[in-house]
């Protein structure tokens, strides 16, 4: 989903099993902070050409 994980209650239809659910993902996740451009973004001319390049 491209909607933040505060918004996931909505989507899924109960706030509280939502709660849960991320709960029981996230304990046993690794959390990967990347500061840097996404690939896609650093070579979107090679992907999407010139007429839609935007920033």
């Amino acid at each position: 989903s491209n909607k933040a994980p505060k918004e996931w209650g909505e989507l899924l239809g109960d706030p509280a099993i939502t709660t849960a659910i991320l709960d029981r993902i996230m304990h046993r996740a690794e959390i990967i902070h990347l500061n840097e451009d996404s690939y896609r973004m650093k070579h979107r001319l090679s992907i999407f050409g010139e007429e839609s390049v935007s920033n």
